[in-house]
């Protein structure tokens, strides 16, 4: 059986450190993921918070969700929602949305953790022109599965997609499986083959997979139709994120994925001219952040 380890690249942002796995150069897309970040752990003072400015995307979702801390999310389709650990936060670019995430006026008032994963997932072909939406989803709305038998000590919370014979109420639009599986110390599970890619992103400890070494902040791409056994010796937050293969390659550029070089360079063009039809104002928001300027 084969599995690939990829490590991420580490961004140091002062308040926080961003991991990226995705895109790599092994794989750039794990089914519909083709981006995916994880932030912190990390304890911010007092004023110190999320600051991230408007900015637009098309032809992806975005998904957020948190450990620890909170987000407050805004979009040009006046969505304003605040996201706390647990919940999934799902927004569709479609041809083109705008968004923000800063912290709450509450959250800084004091010191704050904050923890959590962005990934995106990239939309199939024929909905890259669809209009923009918005999907919030609870943390008591996902389905938590206790496994038993042979499992005992596994926890799975379906983010997204189906597994473990429970179903996400997030929409999808492609074949996608998202799961946060907790494990105590000593369990282990055999890691179903429900999609055709897969991976296992190791969040605070490290794992093995059939007896080979998973450090911490390591993605595992597993070898399609493979069932390997996840284990640890302590207690393991890991997730299991895929899906069916993409519909074709993919571009990114800035935050920008199409399916084609034109698609992204019409989406730049537009931002240069925000706000426009295609990329509308954040109610509420007079900041956004620069197109930037293309490398020589």
């Amino acid at each position: 059986m084969s599995i690939e380890l990829i490590h991420p690249h580490e961004h140091d942002l002062g308040t926080f450190t961003v991991r990226r796995s995705l895109p790599a150069f092994e794989h750039r897309l794990i089914g519909p993921f083709i981006f995916f970040d994880h932030f912190g752990p990390a304890t911010l003072a007092p004023g110190v918070g999320m600051d991230v400015r408007p900015h637009p995307h098309i032809g992806l979702s975005t998904v957020t969700f948190l450990f620890a801390g909170s987000a407050l999310h805004r979009d040009s389709l006046g969505n304003v929602k605040v996201i706390v650990p647990g919940d999934i936060n799902l927004m569709t670019a479609g041809r083109g949305i705008v968004h923000s995430e800063r912290s709450t006026a509450e959250a800084l008032r004091a010191a704050q953790d904050l923890h959590g994963i962005q990934s995106w997932v990239a939309v199939p072909r024929d909905r890259e022109d669809d209009p923009p939406s918005f999907s919030h989803h609870d943390a008591a709305s996902l389905p938590v599965i206790e496994l038993d038998g042979a499992s005992a000590g596994v926890s799975a919370r379906v983010l997204m997609g189906e597994a473990f014979g429970e179903r996400s109420p997030v929409p999808v639009l492609w074949p996608t499986i998202y799961v946060c599986l907790r494990l105590r110390a000593g369990a282990s599970l055999v890691v179903p083959a429900e999609v055709a890619e897969r991976g296992l992103y190791t969040v605070d400890s490290d794992v093995a997979l059939d007896g080979l070494a998973v450090p911490v902040h390591t993605l595992a791409y597993l070898e399609s139709g493979s069932t390997p056994r996840l284990s640890c010796t302590s207690a393991a937050t890991v997730m299991l994120l895929g899906g069916a293969p993409i519909d074709g390659a993919r571009f990114i550029n800035w935050n920008f994925v199409a399916s084609s070089r034109e698609r992204i360079e019409a989406a730049r063009t537009a931002w240069g001219g925000y706000p426009n039809e295609r990329f509308a104002q954040v109610p509420g928001e007079t900041e956004f952040i620069p197109l930037p300027q293309k490398k020589p």
